[in-house]
This record gives structure tokens, sequence and C-alpha cells, in this order.
């Protein structure tokens, strides 16, 4: 039984993602079909290739993921599957699979061409279920699509250092559940750029000067309980290895979060100063 993941932005309120499922079983009814997300926000590119990029991993090798955000094939933007890190990604050429391929160099990438063999009514959801099919079968990529060597990166939400290599400059890709602040900048890059330096992360409010090993490491004294915590702002490096930052026990419906509390929303940007 072949695995395929969905990463959508349709939401769960209408027949999209039901639909789905079922396009899928009605060409391949071994497979099995795991959701990631509904939830992405509306052709937001950056943040389905945060969700992908924190979830692929957890999947064995060989699973397919079906990326449908943004997944409409115009002049600019062609449909591609790329494999990386023996996983196959199928998505539109939107700069969603650019942060994956600045960590691994894909092992193989191809622009799908499969469009002509299909009924001339089928949509592009048809053309990525009959390709996430395909690889989930063991079909080859060749059969599916021509090989390219290059996709559309995205650079302009890229992690940055300064000319004088004293801060560091990235931005918010994520809000999640519990309105915890993700940023592009990666515990590898932080490191890199570091140095060892001291630093402190610039806020509206109190700077952070410490990225602390986990959420609960800050409880530093023994004197008061973790409860006691809880409302004070932290940042650490996530399991995905990127810079969050976040409030203690956060409730976003009745105390606020770090999205709320210290006013950081989506592409905000997020300064390191080295000492």
């Amino acid at each position: 039984m072949s695995i395929i993941t969905l990463t959508t932005d349709y939401g769960l309120k209408d027949h999209f993602v039901g639909a789905l499922k079922g396009k899928i079983l009605s060409e391949y009814s071994e497979a099995l079909i795991i959701d990631i997300s509904h939830d992405i926000d509306p052709f937001n590119t950056v943040e389905a290739s945060y969700i992908i990029g924190a979830s692929y991993a957890s999947f064995p090798k060989g699973t397919v993921h079906l990326i449908g955000v943004d997944m409409e094939s115009n002049k600019e933007n062609q449909h591609i599957v790329m494999q990386w890190n023996d996983h196959y990604f199928i998505a539109a050429d939107n700069g969603i699979l650019s942060m994956l391929s600045q960590k691994i160099v894909p092992q193989k990438m191809v622009a799908i061409n499969i469009h002509d063999r299909l009924p001339s009514e089928a949509t592009d959801l048809d053309v990525f279920v009959k390709v996430a099919c395909h690889l989930a079968k063991g079909g080859l990529m060749n059969v599916i699509g021509k090989e390219i060597n290059t996709i559309k990166q995205v650079t302009n939400l890229q992690a940055t250092i300064s000319d004088d290599g004293n801060s560091l400059k990235g931005h918010v890709i994520y809000i999640d559940h519990f309105g915890n602040v993700i940023t592009n900048i990666s515990k590898k890059y932080f490191i890199e750029v570091a140095k060892g330096r001291p630093y402190e992360i610039v806020l509206k409010t109190k700077n952070i000067k410490t990225i602390l090993p986990n959420y609960s490491a800050i409880a530093s004294s023994e004197k008061y309980p973790i409860k006691s915590y809880e409302g004070e702002k932290l940042a650490i490096f996530n399991e995905a290895g990127f810079l969050e930052i976040a409030i203690f026990r956060s409730n976003p419906s009745k105390v606020g979060s770090a999205n709320s509390l210290l006013g950081l929303n989506y592409r905000d940007i997020i300064n390191i100063v080295f000492r």
C-alpha cells in the first residue's frame, strides 16, 4: 500500500477535499491517503512550503505528496514533480518547492506533460491525481514529464545577513494553531552567522536574549512552579529547525499569543543583532 499525502488550501466546508480523495481512490483503490493540512491560507505558497517541509520526514521514503495550493497551470506556473530526499512532491512551479530544494539538492525534477493525454474536460486536479497515483504505483517520472534542471525560486522571503555580518534578518512565514510565530531563520543558518557571539532577537516589546532548547526551559528557577511562567515570551528552534517565538502556554482565544500580544504577523521582519 502506497501513501499519498494531501496539503491544500481547500478548507473543510466545501466538497473539494472529499472529491479529491474520491478521485484518488477511483484511480488507485489501494492508496493510503493522509491529510497533512487543508487550512493553508488561500494561495499562500510560503505557508504551504513550511508545512510540507515540517511534516514530510515523518512519512516513509517513497511517499507521494500532493500539494494543491495555487495549483492552476498558466503561462507562469507549470506543473512539476520533484523527487527529493526519496520522496515525491507534486505542485505547481510557483515557489512552493524552492524552500525544500535550498536544503537538499533534488534527485530529479520533471515538468508534467500528460495534460493532452487526459480527457478535454480534465482539470488541474485531475492531472495531479493521475500523476500521484502513477508514482504511488511505482511508475517512473519520465513517463509523466520532461526532465528539468531548475524551478522557480522565492528569494524575497529568505533570511539574509547584513553586510557587516552583525545582524540577521528573517521574516514570519507561519503562525500556528497556538499563535506561535515561526520565522524562516533556520537553526543551521543562525549557528553559521552567530559564531558563538551574544545576540538579541529584536521585538517591538522587550528583546529576547536567549533561544531556549524547549518551551519548559523558560522555568529557570527552582523557587517557582512552571505555572508562574505562563504568559512569558520565549524563543526556540522548533522541530522543523526554524526560529519560533512563542508565549509560554498561550491560549489565543483567552489570553492571547505571540501573534496577538507581540504584534507579529505574516511577513513581518524579525532581526537578530549580534554583539
